[in-house]
């Protein structure tokens, strides 16, 4: 296992990590012993960074990760949870004031069953851009929030996430340096989309470390194919298929490339997946430990030709 540093943190992280969004059986059904053996098979096999959110399975995936952390000593893991973006059956609720998103930190705590949060992250910032007060809110109010239980060390770091790089940078433009300690970005460094390396020298420069997450890209690069779900448009999904068909010829899974390929930069800290399965976990962990074959790496990514860093809005 490779550990990198965070930005100015301190923490140095496993090159993967975990992932909890899968335990609030966002995806499909899962059996919560199985959750628990899933979690303490990423901490044996060296990760050491675990993130999640009170929107995944709407506050399932904290509850049963609480399970889980209870009986694990809390030296082995960094953990890392939301505010700002909630859900139930399917209807989708954003609240990023600085009352809810206080008092979100102290609820998860509790169903973590954990006193400290390591970095506590602002979800989804592309939502806020949408409601009263837009990305200023988040700068104004919400950071300003995290920030003060910082200065109390409820929380160690502070960050913010999004699909969308411009958001991104756009709230670090506009808050006092030092009050983001680190971004979050989903789907932007993997074979299909490498536009994070686009603003790597940016957040760099400001100190802030990069987490990756998604390496299969929500789906897209699987040989099961995306969900009925996926907001990504129909040539870029068909485009990824091609592919996934022809690293299957190659006898080389193309999930197995897609880890390995987006967990070798080492100026990204980590690169976030999720399972509920513990032997899918121990197979990511093999995975990311081989250099991945940089020959079929191109030639995949030949495939995908044209359709690279084709994006879509969040969802």
């Amino acid at each position: 296992m490779l550990y990198h540093n965070l930005g100015k943190t301190g923490l140095k992280l496993s090159n993967i990590s975990f992932g909890a969004s899968s335990l609030g059986s966002v995806f499909h059904a899962t059996k919560e012993a199985d959750s628990i053996r899933a979690v303490e098979t990423a901490l044996d096999g060296g990760i050491n960074f675990i993130d999640v959110s009170p929107y995944y399975g709407h506050y399932k995936a904290e509850t049963v990760l609480g399970k889980a952390l209870r009986v694990l000593p809390r030296e082995k893991y960094y953990l890392s949870t939301k505010v700002g973006r909630y859900g139930k059956d399917g209807v989708n609720t954003w609240d990023y004031s600085a009352r809810r998103v206080t008092d979100s930190v102290y609820e998860s705590m509790e169903r973590l069953n954990v006193d400290h949060i390591d970095i506590i992250n602002v979800h989804d910032i592309e939502f806020q851009a949408s409601l009263p007060g837009g990305l200023q809110k988040v700068c104004d109010e919400t950071l300003p929030a995290l920030v003060e239980l910082k200065k109390k060390g409820i929380v160690s770091f502070v960050g913010i996430t999004d699909l969308q790089l411009d958001n991104l940078k756009w709230v670090v433009d506009h808050v006092e340096e030092g009050t983001i300690d680190s971004i979050l970005n989903f789907c932007h460094y993997c074979l299909n989309d490498d536009a994070l390396t686009d603003y790597l020298d940016y957040f760099e420069s400001k100190g802030i470390g990069v987490i990756n997450a998604s390496p299969l890209s929500m789906g897209l690069l699987s040989q099961r194919g995306v969900p009925d779900w996926h907001p990504a448009p129909r040539p870029l999904v068909e485009a990824c298929a091609r592919a996934a068909a022809y690293c299957k010829e190659k006898g080389y899974p193309i999930e197995k490339l897609a880890v390995q390929y987006s967990v070798r930069n080492p100026r990204i800290a980590t690169t976030l997946f999720s399972s509920a399965n513990p032997d899918n976990v121990r197979r990511n962990i093999e995975w990311a430990e081989e250099e991945p074959d940089w020959t079929l790496v191109r030639e995949v990514q030949d495939i995908i030709g044209d359709q690279k860093r084709v994006t879509w809005a969040n969802s």
